[in-house]
Order: structure tokens, then C-alpha cells, then sequence
């Protein structure tokens, strides 16, 4: 009975990828990421895509032994894509057996255009895309849609998870924020022992005072009602949510994870990060333009001593 996290920001991408092991079931959420496709108006360090291509073939491993997928929503950075950029998870990367899975999938009704031609592409993969929102079957039970961020968010709603692990209650919350404190009602009335759930964006100069704080209350909250507390995603693409979450920490007393804490490995912020990246490697001209056609090699450029040290 595990929880693998495979991929986050604090563990070098854009995702909240996991793996959850119970039983006869292997349990794979969000299998899908991203690196942030400019960022202080950089494209990905070399280094970064390194990283993500390992977490992108830790996916596929997970899904070539997996039982059953879940899609929480169908935002580039949880979903295989079938027109990915050079950073993302493409369809055509997926094992060719990807049939014989479970499927679990957010409803499409309230998306939109894009994001629905995102899940019939998915449909036509797995050759169906079952709805599960509201559903409990076995170890599983899906949430109704629930915002992601705000009430009435532009970005839409997601799905949240709940699985019996038997021995332990998990729940991954995707990309909730923290800011809908109905949301975070329902995460506890499900009585969770460990949650996953994306943080707060408190990279985005548009987050408000009152936004910032409504996340911190609602973070106390699950920490005062859940053991173990994993906050990362948004929360993991600035120095300061790092800072953010340990002062959370101290203020609940007690052990506040982001996921490469969790998965005891050093926090790499590399989206955070990528300005020094660039100071400390650099990287020619054009040489993204020759790495998406297949005419560059990301890993030469990769140091795991200046990861370390970043």
C-alpha cells in the first residue's frame, strides 16, 4: 500500500503526477506534465528537460503496469496530449497496450472547446472515457466538480480523488489552490490520512492579499485534520513557496511536505530557478529550435552539482 509521487515542481516539472499502489491495483493520477513554456522569457533549460523527460519515461513505466488512470481535469499538465509541445507527455509516447486500462475522467460538459476536443482525443485513445465524477466503486470515490482555484475560476473545475488504501485514506486534490474553503470541507469530511493537493500560485502578481490569506486558513485547516499534508504544483514555482511552505510547518506544528520532501529527495524549483540556470550553463542560440526537431541533445548540458547547488 504506497503513494509514489512521480512528478511535481519540487521534484523538477510541471505536474502532480502519483502512483498509488493498493491491493491488486495500481493506480496512476494525472499522467501528464510540463515545464512552463517561457518563464523571466526563457524556453526550458536544458537541464529541465532532462528532468522532465525522465519523469515523462517514469509515467510511462507507471502506465505500462498500471490498472487504472484518473483524469482530475484536462489542463496540459496532467493529461497526455495528442499535439504536445517538445515538453509535455505526447499520446504517441504512451505503451501500445494503453487500452486494457481503467478509466476515470472528469466530465466534459463544463470545458471548454479545447479542453473538450483534449478529452475525446483521450476517448478515442482508450477507446472510451468513462465519467466519474460523484462515482465510488471499490477503493474508489470521485468528487463532484470542484473549482479549480476560485469559484466561477476562467480555468474551470476538476475532480478530486479519494482511495482506501486499506490501511491508510489518500486523497489527491489536483489543482485546488487552496482557495474555495467548500473544497477543503469536503477533502476533510472524506477523512483522509494523507492528502495531495497543488498550493496556492503565489508566483502570480494577480493573487490577492485576501486570496494569500484565505490559502494559508485553509492550509491550517487541513493540517489540524489530515496526518500528512503534501502541498506543491503552483505552490512550487517560486523560491517563496518554499519559504511559504515551511512557515506553514512551524505554524502547525508539526511536518508540512511538498513532494520531494515526501519522496525523500532534494527539492529542485527548476522552473524557479531557471534565470540561474541559464547564468550558471548557458545555452546557445537556436538550440531549442534544433532540440525540437531532434538535432540537439539536452543531456550534455545536464549537472547534477549545479542542480544541488541552485
Amino acid at each position: 500500500m504506497t503513494v509514489e509521487i512521480i512528478g511535481t515542481e519540487s521534484l523538477g516539472v510541471r505536474s502532480l503526477c502519483c502512483l498509488v499502489t493498493t491491493g491488486k491495483r495500481r493506480i496512476v493520477i494525472d499522467p501528464g506534465l510540463a515545464l512552463g513554456y517561457f518563464r523571466h522569457g526563457l524556453l526550458p533549460h536544458p537541464c529541465q528537460i532532462v528532468v522532465g523527460a525522465r519523469v515523462r519515461q517514469r509515467i510511462i513505466d507507471a502506465l505500462s503496469q498500471a490498472t487504472d488512470v484518473i483524469f482530475s481535469h484536462l489542463h496540459g499538465d496532467h493529461v497526455p496530449l495528442a499535439h504536445a509541445n517538445p515538453y509535455q507527455l505526447s499520446i504517441d509516447h504512451l505503451p501500445p497496450d494503453i487500452r486494457r486500462l481503467t478509466c476515470w475522467s472528469k466530465a466534459p460538459e463544463d470545458l471548454s472547446p479545447r479542453m473538450q476536443q483534449r478529452f475525446h482525443d483521450l476517448a478515442d485513445l482508450f477507446g472510451k472515457l468513462p465519467v466519474a465524477e460523484g462515482c465510488c466503486q471499490g477503493p474508489l470515490t470521485f468528487s463532484e466538480a470542484v473549482p479549480h482555484g476560485m469559484p466561477n475560476s476562467p480555468f474551470g473545475n476538476l475532480m478530486m480523488s479519494r482511495i482506501d488504501m486499506g490501511n491508510k485514506i489518500f486523497v489527491h486534490a489536483s489543482d485546488i489552490q487552496l482557495l474555495d474553503a467548500t473544497t477543503v470541507r469536503r477533502i476533510i469530511e472524506w477523512q483522509p490520512d494523507i492528502v495531495l493537493a497543488a498550493g496556492p500560485p503565489i508566483y502570480l502578481g494577480a493573487l490577492t492579499a485576501e486570496q494569500r490569506g484565505r490559502a494559508w486558513n485553509s492550509a491550517l485547516h487541513l493540517c489540524d485534520n489530515v496526518d500528512v499534508v503534501i502541498l506543491d504544483h503552483h505552490l512550487m514555482r517560486c523560491e517563496e513557496g518554499a519559504y511559504w511552505l515551511d512557515a506553514l510547518g512551524e505554524r502547525a506544528g508539526k511536518r508540512v511536505y511538498c513532494a520531494a520532501d515526501y519522496m525523500n529527495r532534494p527539492r529542485w524549483l527548476l522552473e524557479a530557478r531557471r534565470s540561474q540556470l541559464y547564468r550558471l550553463i548557458p545555452v546557445p542560440a537556436g538550440w531549442h529550435e534544433q532540440y525540437a526537431i531532434g538535432q540537439a541533445d539536452a543531456e550534455p548540458y545536464f549537472d547534477e552539482a549545479v542542480l544541488e547547488s541552485t
